[in-house]
């Protein structure tokens, strides 16, 4: 890459290339991230209600219980005749098949009456029986049975007392519950009745201000393309990048490698010739020492060792000739001058060109941007009519005012709700406390019965433990008698009321029954008509408009205003879009051939290609370095000279043996040890070069074909890439429009033209009156009215163990004479009143 002009129009010719071919398609659209998601001012939030649901709790067992007890007691179907004559012609009502119908309550009223007669009569009899001393008295005998008795009396008492704690908690829970929901549940209603309000006759002002947002897109848009040039530069760089770094760095790799061989070559040549300088003068060296020693061996006196050291002394030759390897002249002749570039410098220029690749895009793409902004700020011609086309409901404001006016007189009527849901509260809490305090009496009196019991040792005697767990125990029955009216009757006010919406309305409210008859001609009113309240010219069916909202339906799907209006026509931006595609073809520019590789360059990789380095004979090499320089250890047969030296009688021959292994050591360290570093120098080089040229051949070949590919395809590869990158930019910029669209459907279909505030509206209702109301509700006379019908086997039990708690009293009776009583006293006791 010479010069750093050349890429900017190629890049520019890429872009052009890519929007020149509606509609661009990008496979590849990672490199300019996500786009970012929009931010829209909701126009309709107002008017969403949040549904309501009652979590899951400890409490569900017990309401599902009251609502299968209800379901036996309310055997009869949603009675529609009965209803449709008491909206229509409430004079016309029968007494008799209201009677009929409720039947079930009828009889729960029966025996709450029953109850409220019987219980108190039987508490003031056993008043009256108390106090002339003939109830709830003593034990009048002790026999044999009395402890299994008391223990079973005992044992009911507590069963029966368990029971009644467990319903009174329940009671003061689900009490507590019910005035918990009493209050947000009335203070939802005003909630829901104004979401209601205004659902059609504010449609066409929150359209208004939906179309307004799409400047939000315009203004992204019109963000991103101040960047575009920044933004697909260094994008486009970093694709390029990988490439064309590999191919720099392999260039300079082999420039570094081509250096290294040359120099290891001319080393391989210097120390070759000096080897074989070195061993001509020591060839001559070892031939005198070897005729010497040669002679003085073969002397008669040497005695027989000498004979040995005679073959040692033979081999005083060379072992490595270097005069047999071939010689590497001709390969530094095509190698002379090589490397005559810097690939460094070279390789560092083009790293300098091909960053600087983002700012040339930036400046070529200057033009194009200006024209595409002038593009953005159009207007679409659907969106100024958005909200014009929108018709207007004749209904609307008849529905707002009827929504109003029942809004403000609902709120008298919710105020004393909630005033008598205080009332009650404080009811319900008062008779719950009674029945607490004769749970505490019943286990305070078996408490101290028991412990009375233990302590007593005899049954005759009295304990003070034992008499006052007894009158506990009667406190407690006396409690039961007193309050059993004002709870029965709590008990049945709080069940008609709860009973009746729960099988009445809520029964039929869950399984649509209540739409069905709204549905049927002639069941409601005139006055209640839905299609009358809507203005509507075609009955509207109330259970298909509520599974339509609930399921999203747009208003005017719901009330048949399908032709007077076309939402996708309104939201058609083809003409937009093609328009900004338009002006992106505009900028078509030139483009030139690239050069990766200088001439100098390309002579250096050809001379190496050429030279031969890998066609060297580096086994001849080996060979020789892999032999000793002589082959004989001079200084292990120095060493042996030394010792046939002394060995010698003769002191002439011993001198002169002497001075030849002093000669052979200085020869070794003056002749044999400089070559045998030559040699090594040697080894290095030719086993660098040797592993070293195969490669070097085929990473040149390799580089040259990577750099005439890469020159070759490079603007190609560049066009792919810009063709796909200003498709992803173009795909980029239209997703913003397109979140604006899909936000202004989901807007107007189920938030502005909804009805789904109406479906969720009803949904809240019931879940309100049903499930936050009314299950607490009826939860709480059932655990009422668990608690006061148990308190008949309490006061049962309660007199019946308060007895074995008191002490028997014994007297005296007989049959016979005045005589036979002196001397008998009968076992039999009586109960003294």
């Amino acid at each position: 890459m010479r010069a750093p002009g050349l890429l900017a129009p190629l890049l520019g010719l890429g872009l052009g290339l890519a929007l020149s071919l509606p509609p661009p398609v990008a496979t590849d659209c990672t490199s300019l991230g996500p786009s970012e998601r929009l931010a829209f001012s909701p126009a309709a939030r107002t008017r969403w209600l949040a549904p309501q649901v009652r979590a899951p709790g400890p409490l569900d067992p017990l309401y599902g219980m009251v609502r299968r007890f209800l379901s036996v007691v309310q055997l009869n179907p949603f009675p529609s005749e009965l209803v449709r004559a008491l909206l229509n012609e409430p004079s016309s009502l029968k007494v008799d098949e209201v009677v009929r119908y409720e039947a079930g309550y009828v009889v729960c009223a029966v025996t709450a009456g029953l109850y409220l007669v019987a219980v108190p009569t039987t508490g003031l009899c056993f008043c009256c029986c108390r106090c002339r001393r003939r109830c709830g008295g003593r034990v009048k005998t002790e026999h044999k049975a009395m402890a299994c008795e008391r223990g079973t009396l005992m044992a009911f008492l507590l069963l029966t007392t368990i029971i009644l704690l467990a319903g009174v908690v329940c009671a003061f829970v689900t009490n507590q519950r019910t005035h918990e929901q009493m209050g947000p549940s009335v203070e939802a209603v005003p909630e829901t009745l104004r979401s209601l309000r205004g659902l059609v006759s504010d449609v066409p002002g929150e359209l208004e201000a939906v179309a307004k947002q799409f400047s939000v897109p315009q203004e992204q848009v019109l963000k991103e393309l101040d960047g575009i040039g920044e933004s697909i530069g260094p994008t486009i760089h970093s694709q390029l990048r990988s490439t064309m770094y590999s191919v720099l760095a392999s260039v300079h790799s082999l420039g570094q490698a081509l250096q290294v061989s040359t120099d290891q070559l001319r080393a391989l040549n210097s120390t070759l010739v000096e080897l074989r300088e070195g061993q001509q003068q020591l060839v001559l060296a070892l031939a005198k020492h070897r005729d010497r020693l040669l002679a003085l061996l073969q002397q008669p006196g040497c005695g027989k060792d000498c004979t040995d050291t005679q073959d040692r002394a033979q081999a005083l030759e060379l072992a490595a000739d270097f005069t047999q390897v071939p010689p590497v002249d001709n390969v530094l002749h095509h190698l002379k001058g090589v490397p005559e570039a810097n690939f460094s410098n070279m390789v560092q220029e083009e790293n300098t060109t091909f960053n600087s690749l983002p700012f040339l895009v930036a400046m070529q793409m200057e033009l194009v941007i200006k024209d595409l902004k002038e593009a953005v700020a159009q207007k679409p011609e659907g969106m100024g009519t958005l909200a014009e086309a929108f018709p207007e409901l004749e209904a609307a404001p008849r529905w707002s005012r009827a929504l109003e006016e029942l809004e403000e007189n609902s709120r008298p009527y919710l105020q004393e709700v909630q005033r008598y849901e205080t009332y009650r509260w404080t009811v319900g809490c008062v008779l719950c406390s009674v029945v607490l305090l004769v749970v505490a009496c019943n286990l305070l009196g078996l408490s101290l019965g028991i412990w009375g019991l233990s302590a007593r040792e005899d049954p005759s005697q009295s304990e003070a433990k034992g008499e006052a767990g007894a009158r506990f125990l009667m406190v407690g029955v006396g409690f039961s008698f007193l309050f059993a009216a004002p709870l029965i009757l709590l008990v049945f006010l709080t069940f008609l009321v709860g009973g009746n919406v729960q099988t009445l309305v809520c029964r039929s409210w869950e399984s649509g029954e209540l739409y069905q008859f709204a549905d049927t001609p002639g069941n409601l009113p005139p006055s209640l008509n839905l299609s009358h309240l809507l203005g509507m010219r075609k009955n509207v069916s109330v259970l298909l408009t509520y599974q339509q909202c609930r399921e999203g339906a747009a208003l005017w799907k719901v009330l048949q205003l399908d032709d007077s209006y076309n939402l996708e026509k309104h939201l058609d931006i083809s003409q937009y879009t093609h328009n900004l595609q338009q002006n992106l073809q505009n900028f078509k520019p030139n483009v030139q051939n690239l050069e990766l590789l200088s001439p100098e360059a390309h002579r250096d990789l050809e001379a190496l290609q050429n030279s031969g380095l890998e066609k060297i004979d580096y086994q001849a090499f080996l060979v020789q370095i892999q032999r000793p320089v002589v082959k004989t250890d001079l200084e292990p047969l120095a060493q042996e000279l030394e010792g046939l030296a002394q060995a010698q009688g003769n002191s002439s021959l011993g001198q002169q043996l002497r001075m030849e292994a002093h000669g052979l050591r200085d020869l070794y360290r003056e002749k044999v040890v400089p070559q045998q570093h030559l040699v090594a120098e040697l080894n290095l080089s030719v086993r660098a070069l040797e592993s070293a040229a195969p490669r070097l051949q085929l990473q040149t070949a390799g580089v040259l074909s990577q750099v005439a590919d890469l020159e070759r395809e490079l603007p190609a590869r560049a066009a792919r890439i810009l063709m796909n990158e200003s498709a992803c930019f173009l795909s980029r910029e239209l997703s913003y429009f397109s979140q604006y669209l899909a936000w202004v459907r989901e807007e107007v279909t189920q938030r502005i033209a909804t009805c789904q505030p109406l479906s969720t509206a009803l949904d809240n209702g019931r879940v309100i009156l049903c499930d936050m109301v009314a299950d607490p509700w009826n939860a709480f006379w059932f655990c009422l009215a668990w608690c006061t019908f148990f308190l008949i086997p309490s006061i049962i039990f309660a007199v019946k163990t308060s007895k074995y708690f008191r002490p028997i009293r014994k007297r005296l009776s007989s049959t016979s004479s005045e005589e036979t009583q002196l001397f008998h006293i009968p076992r039999v006791t009586s109960l003294k009143l």
